[in-house]
């Protein structure tokens, strides 16, 4: 997942040649000693860090700039640059933090739209795979969200937007993993649960089509044969090419079940409505 981009922002022209690495600092630095001395200096020894990718030290020395000249204009900006210190040093928490304080400090300043990216990104950047627990893709989801609410128009909403489907298709891919766990345990309401959230809640992510197939599986082995022609109906309409609807057209065939060009039986239940959705 690639880095946060530093906001083009006036105090960020000097730092236009900066590279973009993905590798944190090999080690913490001890906290600065308090030697006062004028803002310039500190903060251009924290840009110069920068350039030198020595993430951590860059944030202490931005941090310093706010400590002894707390009022001036160069802490606001170095508030910012912090955050974005902690967060290619991957010190996602430090990057959270920092950034949350300069929105509540500044929240109509120019480069807010930057700071609510980067707690939005600081979150994406720690999802982890869908057999773990998702807490984190749900606050990154949430964290994207409100960038592309907040600021449509601005240089980063594209990327969230595309952040955003990718946090989706996790999310769905954990529904469907539990959803195939209890499947495979013969827990087949447990399981229509999963699969219905897929198709209710993440309808345009990949899992969609196998979403419908489990739940024909799901149906027809509890003798719900109605709700199974539906989801196929559904899956065929929408999916006809997909080897999802292969395998539910194998499926039903087997058993002698016809393939419906629309839903015919039950025709009050969700399914039947959403193929009604569809003309």
């Amino acid at each position: 997942m690639r880095s946060a981009n530093l906001p083009k922002a006036r105090f960020v022209a000097a730092l236009a040649g900066l590279a973009v690495s993905a590798c944190a600092s090999s080690a913490r630095q001890e906290e600065l000693a308090y030697v006062e001395r004028p803002v310039e200096t500190i903060y251009s020894e924290a840009t110069e860090s920068l350039d030198r990718k020595n993430w951590d030290l860059a944030a202490q020395q931005f941090a310093e700039v706010q400590r002894q000249h707390p009022y001036s204009v160069w802490a606001q900006r170095s508030m910012l640059m912090a955050a974005y210190a902690h967060y290619r040093s991957r010190d996602y928490d430090k990057a959270v933090s920092s950034a949350q304080e300069y929105i509540a400090l500044h929240p109509g300043a120019e480069d807010a739209p930057y700071a609510y990216y980067l707690v939005a990104v600081s979150n994406f950047d720690q999802i982890i795979d869908v057999g773990r627990e998702q807490a984190r893709s749900e606050l990154a989801l949430a964290a994207l969200k409100e960038v592309t609410a907040r600021f449509p128009e601005s240089e980063y909403a594209r990327d969230a937007e595309l952040k955003t489907d990718m946090v989706r298709d996790q999310l769905a891919g954990k529904e469907m993993e539990i959803g195939r766990y209890y499947l495979k345990r013969n827990e087949h309401l447990a399981a229509i649960n999963r699969f219905q959230t897929v198709i209710k809640t993440y309808d345009t992510t990949t899992h969609t089509p196998e979403a419908l197939h489990r739940l024909v599986e799901s149906y027809l082995s509890i003798g719900l044969t109605g709700q199974g022609q539906a989801a196929a109906a559904v899956l065929g309409y929408n999916y006809p090419g997909s080897e999802w609807y292969a395998d539910t057209y194998e499926l039903m065939t087997g058993k002698g079940i016809e393939l419906p060009t629309a839903p015919k039986d039950n025709q009050g239940n969700w399914l039947s409505r959403m193929w009604d959705g569809i003309f």
